[in-house]
């Protein structure tokens, strides 16, 4: 655990600025320096006292909104992939009351939050129980490249990819093309979200994992959100997600990703559609789904292999520990 935190502590350290989103490129942004906010955003879990019951586990999610405002989600059972029952979520909403302190109110609950921990009392102020702060990671976190598989990036430089920039920190920058063109394959990459308080909706962390050039996987800051078709884990505007896994933006995040490309006869007639199962920070949130066309602005379908792009939606999302493994098509 010290070393975890050790760890931690650095990246926050390397990481003290979030980017804004201003309408430059992801290379060009300009810098924000991380608020009081951010450090009571976050995932807290444990156990309330619950009527008929002694107490049951719980997972709250705080959201920044910006300008000291916070919405909070309570799940229960625990956290999404982490005891959630997909089912009961409570919503709360308020503010900073004092320098590092929120308290916010809704749907049975107040709730004080200060840093590392989450008080949760009752309509009537009795006290149900404390919940401490996680920070979560990835089960596949700098996963190693798997046999046979062609490193894509690994800090060094942006060399297998068009328009490959890399940030003095020795992350690759959204608004990349594979220079290899690929058809059937599975796939390791790690992405982080800028910390964008203020922004809404595709505004917040938007980039994309456009296979082929045509599919997209949605990337986007959807912590805390009900896991739409345009959210992350989504195959944008196609297919929900089964489950919201999104962490905190500033969290490094994981993509794995198996694909089978559609197939197309001799007259170029499709016989049948792509397949992609996607997980999500570990846990699987698009089950083996064909992929009926072409997603949003995506190209058109077709027989042929593409490049895979790191779509730059106008935010600072960076990549990092990329690599591939091509499939034999059957």
């Amino acid at each position: 655990m010290r070393s975890r935190s050790l760890f931690f502590v650095l990246a926050l350290l390397l990481s003290k600025f979030a980017v804004a989103a201003d309408g430059k490129t992801a290379a060009e942004q300009s810098a924000t320096p991380l608020d009081v906010d951010f450090f009571l955003q976050g995932e807290y879990a444990g156990e309330l006292q619950v009527a008929g019951e002694s107490s049951a586990k719980v997972g709250l999610q705080v959201i920044a909104l910006g300008d000291g405002k916070f919405q909070a989600v309570e799940y229960a059972g625990g956290l999404p992939g982490n005891g959630w029952d997909r089912q009961t979520r409570r919503k709360t909403n308020g503010s900073l009351v004092s320098r590092d302190v929120a308290e916010l109110s809704g749907a049975g609950r107040r709730l004080v939050v200060r840093r590392g921990i989450a008080v949760v009392r009752d309509d009537a102020g009795k006290e149900l129980g404390r919940l401490r702060k996680y920070e979560r990671m990835s089960q596949t976190l700098h996963a190693a490249p798997a046999p046979g598989a062609q490193v894509l990036f690994f800090g060094r430089d942006g060399r297998e990819f068009k328009n490959g920039v890399v940030t003095f920190d020795h992350f690759l920058v959204a608004g990349a093309d594979t220079k290899e063109q690929y058809g059937d394959f599975r796939m390791h990459l790690e992405f982080r979200t800028p910390y964008l308080p203020k922004a809404r909706d595709q505004g917040r962390g938007n980039s994309g994992v456009y296979i082929q050039g045509r599919y997209e996987v949605q990337i986007l800051d959807s912590f805390g959100l009900d896991g739409a078709f345009n959210e992350c884990g989504a195959l944008y505007r196609q297919r929900a997600p089964l489950l919201n896994m999104c962490f905190p933006p500033l969290a490094w995040q994981t993509y794995d990703i198996d694909f089978t490309a559609a197939r197309f006869d001799e007259s170029r007639k499709k016989t049948a559609n792509a397949r992609i199962k996607v997980r999500l920070n570990g846990v699987v949130v698009q089950e083996n789904v064909e992929i009926s066309a072409k997603t949003g602005a995506g190209a058109a379908e077709g027989g042929d292999p593409r490049p895979i792009k790191l779509q730059d939606h106008g935010n600072a999302v960076h990549f990092r520990n990329i690599w591939i493994v091509e499939k034999k098509s059957t």
